[in-house]
C-alpha cells in the first residue's frame, strides 16, 4: 500500500479489525519512510462493474462515487454515517448479485432511491429531485403527492 503522505511503498499495517458488520476490514498502517500514519479499508469485489448511463458511454462503477451522492443528499440530516455505510454496501451487493458486468445508471438511481426511501424522507426527496429531473415547484408538489399516497396505503 501506498502512503499518502510521501508516496512510499513501504508500509506496515499496526492494526487490522472488521468494519461494517464484517464486510470489510479496517487496517491502521504506518510508512516506514515518514511514520505517516493511515487507515485503509478491504472488501470483498465479485466483479468488475461497469455503469451504463443514459447517453450509452461506460463508466468503471465508482463505490466512492455513489457514497459521494448519497452523502449530498443526507447532507444535515442526522442519520449516522454506520447506516448509510450498510445502505450503500447493500447496493453494491445487489448490483455484484444481478450477474451482469454492466449495470444501467437508471437501475442504481432505482436502488439509491429504495435505500433512502427506508433511510430518510429529506434525502429521498433531495436524491429525488435531481434523479428524475425537477425543474419546477409543481414537480415536487406531485412528487410529495405521490408520497403521500404510497404512505397512506
Amino acid at each position: 500500500m501506498r502512503c499518502p503522505f510521501c508516496g512510499s511503498d513501504d508500509t506496515q499495517v499496526k492494526d487490522s479489525r472488521s468494519a461494517e458488520t464484517g464486510a470489510s476490514v479496517r487496517r491502521r498502517r504506518e510508512c516506514t519512510a515518514c511514520g505517516g500514519r493511515f487507515t485503509t479499508f478491504e472488501r470483498v469485489q465479485l466483479r468488475e462493474l461497469v455503469v451504463v448511463k443514459s447517453n450509452g458511454k461506460k463508466a468503471p462503477f465508482e463505490r466512492d462515487k455513489l457514497i459521494r451522492s448519497v452523502m449530498i443528499a443526507m447532507r444535515k440530516r442526522n442519520v449516522e454515517a454506520d447506516r448509510i455505510e450498510q445502505m450503500v454496501s447493500g447496493i453494491v451487493r445487489r448490483l455484484e448479485a444481478m450477474g451482469e458486468a454492466e449495470i444501467e445508471s437508471k437501475k442504481i438511481g432505482e436502488l439509491v432511491m429504495e435505500g433512502l426511501a427506508h433511510l430518510d424522507d429529506v434525502a429521498y426527496v433531495r436524491y429525488a429531485s435531481v434523479y428524475k429531473d425537477f425543474r419546477e415547484a409543481k414537480d415536487f408538489e406531485e412528487f410529495l403527492g405521490e408520497l403521500d399516497d404510497t404512505e397512506r396505503e
